[in-house]
């Protein structure tokens, strides 16, 4: 049978029926048959040519370093799961380990937030080791993604250029006062309440139903990084860009913590080699390649006016993101919470 969603989730149906009539024993048989098979899934599909550089990357690494003791399958552009049913699949054991956007999953594993912290993400950005292997925020990250049964494998060494705030000719937005009133495409639970401030009419829409979204005056602005532009065409429909960083996110490798502690050692070593070559090379590659030489000059080509945020905007977002922040700390705990953004900031 080809494996695709609609026979993988079948499948994975099936297996959960059998479950539940004879017990896990006879769930876990089947893999239990074929212990080297590895699948992991991304919804990204390979237009997002920076995003999918790092997942592709890792995958080709585990494919020929780690042939010996990994038969990885590896399914992206949504084939096999969509976004918000890689986390499910992951946790339920029918996947091996996925790559996924930190700013998807903060409602469900809210340390990820510290990824896109408002007013935090600017300074994390310019010091992407805070966030390298090894690092005390990323072992911070990791133990509290433990209590979740989840493991980061790398993230990347930092987060992506911030995600700034987009709009058309009809409706330029060139400064935060611009932003009031508005429907603006917005993923990230920490930006949407940092512009509520601004009466903002945040719509949480997919990437590929921007487009037509723009120009159906579904919204009328959008907050996102460059590779979602790019990745869907985005300069086609925009006119400006008001550079404010707004948010941001990184794209992480994830296997379940269970499986990690009892992975063999051979197997642990490939995946950590692995790691360390997304860790060397995602974000950089992302952020001072293909951003700068490719994406930035395609915008630029596109004519499309880059507007540098203004001192007083920067301090209005800063200010008005102070109580997202103090709600994501009483979230995850305030010693927790704290430490992370003090990490992150450079103040521990």
């Amino acid at each position: 049978m080809t494996m695709n969603r609609r026979n993988f989730l079948k499948a994975s149906g099936t297996l959960g029926a059998a479950a539940a009539l004879t017990g896990p024993t006879a769930f876990w048989a089947p893999r239990l048959q074929a212990q080297s098979r590895f699948t992991g899934v991304t919804y990204l599909p390979q237009s997002y040519k920076a995003l999918s550089y790092g997942s592709n990357g890792f995958v080709e690494f585990l494919q020929n370093e780690g042939s010996d003791v990994f038969d990885v399958q590896f399914y992206d552009s949504g084939q096999l799961l969509k976004a918000d049913e890689q986390l499910p699949a992951l946790r339920a054991g029918n996947i091996d380990f996925m790559f996924h956007t930190t700013s998807y999953v903060t409602r469900s594993l809210p340390i990820l937030g510290i990824t896109g912290l408002p007013g935090v993400v600017g300074e994390l950005y310019r010091n992407p080791e805070r966030l390298a292997l090894g690092s005390p925020l990323l072992e911070l990250i990791n133990d509290e993604l433990a209590k979740e049964n989840l493991y980061m494998i790398s993230a990347g060494r930092g987060i992506l250029e911030p995600e700034y705030i987009w709009s058309g000719p009809d409706n330029p937005v060139r400064s935060l006062e611009d932003l009031r009133g508005k429907k603006v495409r917005i993923v990230s639970f920490e930006a949407t309440e940092a512009l509520s401030a601004y009466d903002v009419a945040a719509v949480r829409i997919p990437s590929s139903e921007t487009y037509v979204a723009l120009q159906r005056g579904t919204i009328d602005a959008a907050i996102m990084n460059i590779s979602t532009v790019v990745g869907r065409s985005l300069q086609e429909q925009y006119a400006y860009c008001y550079k404010l960083p707004t948010t941001a996110f990184t794209v992480a490798p994830f296997v379940l913590r269970s499986t990690w502690d009892e992975m063999s050692n051979d197997k642990r070593e490939v995946l950590e080699a692995a790691g360390q070559w997304y860790d060397n090379n995602f974000a950089s590659y992302c952020n001072d390649v293909i951003y700068g030489d490719e994406y930035w000059p395609l915008m630029e080509e596109a004519g499309i006016e880059m507007i540098e945020p203004s001192s007083e905007d920067l301090t209005a977002l800063s200010e008005a993101a102070q109580s997202v922040r103090d709600s994501w700390v009483e979230e995850v705990g305030s010693e927790v919470g704290e430490r992370a953004i003090a990490l992150a900031m450079g103040e521990a």
